[in-house]
């Protein structure tokens, strides 16, 4: 099973100009450790040819936050659960996939 994690940097937090580079290196930096690290036990999961895609983010208080933004077996999602508890981060809770704002 192919694994992608995909850092999302919300516009609208907009901290200071420095803090807010800090913020996106480091959300780039667990994404990473995410996909190449922490998941790699679902490279041989079935399907081996299936993918799942993650989105992590900071919510209000600068925690971070996951979600599964395809479909995938049940299987799949507690293992990604499972292990992104154990980094401490946040389930992200919302009642769309992909909740996005045009800039004005």
């Amino acid at each position: 099973m192919k694994v992608t994690v995909v850092p999302i940097i919300d516009p609208a937090g907009n901290p200071g100009a420095s803090l807010a580079t800090v913020m996106k290196k480091r959300l780039e930096r667990l994404a990473k450790e995410l996909q190449t690290v922490e998941l790699r036990s679902l490279e041989t999961m079935e399907p081996l040819y299936g993918d799942v895609v993650i989105y992590i983010s900071y919510n209000s208080k600068y925690n971070v936050r996951w979600r599964i933004v395809n479909d995938v077996p049940q299987g799949t999602e507690t293992e990604v659960a499972k292990h992104c508890d154990q980094l401490g981060y946040l389930r992200w809770k919302t009642d769309t996939i992909n909740s996005f704002t045009a800039k004005k």
